[in-house]
């Protein structure tokens, strides 16, 4: 039956539901926000820039998707959220219109050892259904090929109570594939001896080496005193008996000066004490001890792939799963298209489809087994992309932070398509970002500042594109700012010579880096530019390496702690008014009662979020009343965290406050664009870009001859680019070398020699394919980073 056609020659009304158009927020004053009130389009790209610290994260991550999150969290019963993050709401008066919110952010992934690129995706998860299908010989279930899982087999009596008591017998076995030897980490960690004593030295001369073990305190009289050896005789002259004693004596107790005590040996008492602990909250002193004394070799059992024999042994078409890992995504796709087995033919789609989406985002040049502690924050955000590509879900808010960190221009294309892919679906897409080119493909731009910090949090302007490029704010007059070439090039002084280095992908690369000079390494995502720089550049006496880690801290360290700059304060306050200086510290003695030293109270609200309110006792000021009656040229410690940088810095200048070593730490953060932070303010709330920047405020008091910076401008908007240029300009000037991996137009621009690795990623990559100054490589035009330099100078 055909249904009539129309004929109505009105249109119906609109439907109520279809009001619904807008995201609307109100009052928000999460951060450095001041009242916005705003309304954003969905089912479009929003843009929002802005320079580093304007606000952009506070409104589109803090406000929006926090709010989108912690509803989300309510819909589900007490006893469920109980086990959910308590979120705290939002500062804002009404938030309107919102959908389910999924953030893609650039937080690098666990460094678990066990965390691979295959599974932190489906990828691993299907191919080891894949082989327990395919494989053969026939091993088992799925597990049989996991290296998270270990084979366990148990048998027993169980007893069961019911009237009379019964035992019942059961064996219990569960085959997994994890090695035995490194237990799934690839690697096993041996210990350097040499590091931990000299062998030529008795106790009593102070034989160990490890920190905390030297001098006249406990942990070397425990082993000079047990009595298991003679303290006054060289190491290298003990029996095997004594030897054994000393390193790898199980727990015992004894009295050792009067005193009851366990004696150790000091292997096992090194790896509880400093080998078991996270790497990255060690003090510096320790940490470095610990990467000097412990050394990872590849398992010798399982050849670095993390599987048992037998996971090894069973094989498809002659490929084990370690060797499919192994493979680069784009090439073990191409296996997988090769494989018709119709029992399995869903599983091959979407192993398939999963593998494709690696290739499609640029990632093609990872391999299944690489651990997700190495990736970029770039890479590691792409990753996370992959699981929404083939997404059936629509009207979803999509809420990205700077997809193009660590992007080629040749692949910022890419991501643009990715991106407006998942508008088109009818889904809302958030973009933070600084790059022209994203900023050029949104149907909307929101516009924050119009400084940072405290002189940013308003909006500056809302509207499309081409209204933005003359609106007249900062965004809009920088937006087609093309840097020139330099009219003259620095000459080098010398020349770092790296020869065979084969890190990863690299083809046995020789090459000679300036010295003396600014020198850019640029390349596509994945050709090789960290495995060239951080691998094979020894990190020696005078390289000061400034990676793209995170700062981690919490709400309670802030750029005064973590910079260092604390110190010379305290003690000047100290000195001045004649007390400790502990006292100027929030977190020791002259911390608040009330709160120890945080300026807000927790209050758990059981099931519901907790709420955070200032101190009534130190008004937030974090210090007890007794101490904040001190002060240094008239102003007391709160005071002076409170005080932006600049500021600060006249305020150390001179005077009756003239600290000179303070005044430094503050120059520092001043030339790296940070002026406007307050000393005071929590690390929790800086930005992405702001952190990495106060990463190299620090890392430039070290005494280094040669600088080595991972992409510098990540974060950074078009304006702060020409700020960093300066620096790195003076860095030079000052006869440093500064060798920087990056791919921003404007920095390969000012280079005084350009390294240029390629031509693709992964295998198609890791080989120098120019050397040479700007200008040459624009003439040259036989690379994609010449190709993409000559469009940006309009050569």
């Amino acid at each position: 039956m055909s249904m009539a056609p129309r004929t109505d020659p009105q249109a119906p009304a609109p439907h109520v539901a279809d009001r619904h158009e807008w995201i609307r927020v109100h009052g928000a004053r999460v951060n450095n926000l001041k009242d916005i009130s705003i309304e954003i389009p969905k089912r479009r790209l929003t843009v929002f820039t802005g320079v580093s610290g304007s606000g952009k994260s506070s409104l589109v991550f803090d406000t929006i998707a926090a709010e989108s999150q912690r509803l989300i969290n309510e819909t589900y019963s007490a006893f469920v959220q109980g086990f959910m993050p308590n979120l705290a709401r939002p500062e804002v008066d009404v938030l309107d219109g919102l959908t389910t919110a999924i953030t893609v952010d650039q937080q690098r992934m666990g460094g678990d050892p066990r965390s691979t690129v295959g599974t932190a995706t489906d990828a691993n998860a299907l191919l080891r259904i894949l082989f327990s299908r395919l494989g053969a010989p026939h091993i088992g279930p799925p597990s049989a090929y996991s290296f998270n899982t270990a084979s366990v087999r148990a048998s027993g009596a169980i007893t069961v109570e019911r009237g009379n008591k019964k035992a019942v017998k059961a064996t219990y076995s569960r085959t997994g594939g994890m090695c035995p030897r490194c237990e799934g980490r690839g690697t096993v960690s041996d210990i350097d001896l040499t590091q931990l004593y000299d062998d030529s030295l008795s106790l009593t001369e102070g034989a160990i080496t490890v920190p905390g073990y030297k001098g006249g305190g406990w942990n070397s009289r425990l082993y000079a005193e047990s009595g298991f050896f003679d303290p006054d005789k060289p190491i290298r002259t003990y029996t095997e008996r004594e030897l054994h004693d000393f390193l790898h004596r199980e727990p015992t107790r004894m009295k050792i000066a009067g005193i009851n005590m366990t004696y150790e040996g000091l292997i096992p008492r090194i790896q509880k004490s400093m080998l078991a602990k996270d790497r990255e909250a060690m003090q510096p002193h320790i940490r470095e001890f610990v990467e000097r004394a412990v050394t990872f070799t590849p398992c010798p059992e399982c050849d670095g792939t993390r599987l048992s024999e037998g996971a090894r042994s069973s094989k498809i078409n002659g490929i084990s799963i370690a060797d499919a890992c192994a493979m680069q995504i784009s090439d073990l796709a191409e296996w997988v298209r090769g494989l018709t087995e119709p029992s399995v033919a869903p599983l091959l789609t979407a192993l398939q489809h999963s593998l494709d989406s690696f290739s499609e985002i640029g990632l093609g040049y990872l391999s299944l087994d690489r651990p997700s502690g190495t990736l970029s924050g770039g890479e590691a955000q792409r990753v996370k992309m992959i699981r929404h590509l083939g997404s059936s879900l629509t009207d979803v808010t999509y809420v990205f932070d700077e997809p193009t960190t660590g992007l080629h221009p040749h692949d910022i294309q890419r991501m643009n398509d990715l991106l407006l892919r998942l508008r088109d679906k009818g889904n809302t897409v958030l973009v933070v970002e600084h790059k022209p080119e994203v900023i050029a493909i949104a149907d909307h731009v929101v516009d924050l500042g119009p400084g940072a910090g405290t002189a940013g949090g308003t909006v500056c302007f809302e509207g499309t594109v081409e209204e933005l490029r003359t609106g007249g704010t900062l965004t809009g007059r920088h937006f087609d700012d093309r840097a020139a070439l330099k009219k003259s090039v620095r000459e080098p002084n010398g020349v770092l010579e790296i020869r065979g280095a084969s890190l990863h992908n690299l083809r046995g690369v020789d090459v000679d880096i300036p010295l003396g000079v600014l020198c850019v390494i640029t390349g596509v995502a994945g050709s090789g530019k960290s495995s060239l720089v951080h691998g094979s550049i020894p990190a020696a006496e005078g390289v000061v390496a400034v990676d793209q880690a995170p700062i981690r801290g919490s709400r309670r360290s802030n750029p005064a702690t973590y910079t260092g700059l604390l110190d010379p304060i305290r003690k000047a306050f100290a000195k001045a008014n004649g007390v400790k200086p502990a006292l100027f510290s929030a977190n020791s003695e002259g911390a608040c009662p009330t709160c120890n030293g945080a300026g807000v109270l927790y209050t758990d609200l059981a099931m519901m979020a907790g709420v955070a309110t200032t101190c009534e006792d130190c008004d937030g000021k974090r210090f007890e009343a007794s101490v904040l009656e001190y002060t240094f040229g008239g102003r007391d410690i709160s005071e002076v965290l409170a005080m932006p940088v600049d500021e600060a810095l006249e305020f150390f200048a001179e005077g009756e406050a003239r600290t000179p070593a303070a005044h430094r730490i503050l120059q520092r953060l001043s030339d790296v664009g940070l002026g406007y932070l307050t000393l005071g303010q929590p690390l929790t709330t800086l930005s992405g870009g702001e952190r990495q920047r106060l990463k190299l405020a620090t890392h430039m008091a070290e005494k280094g001859g040669v600088y080595v910076l991972d992409e510098p401008t990540a974060g950074l908007h078009l304006a702060d680019v020409e700020q960093l240029l300066a620096l790195l300009d003076r860095l030079v000037d000052s006869g440093k070398s500064v060798l920087v991996i990056e791919h921003h137009q404007a920095v390969m621009a000012h280079a005084d020699w350009i390294i240029d690795l390629g031509p693709g990623a992964g295998h198609d990559g890791g080989r120098i394919v120019f050397e040479g100054t700007p200008a040459d490589l624009i003439a040259d035009r036989s690379t994609l980073t010449g190709e993409h330099l000559a469009g940006y100078v309009g050569g």
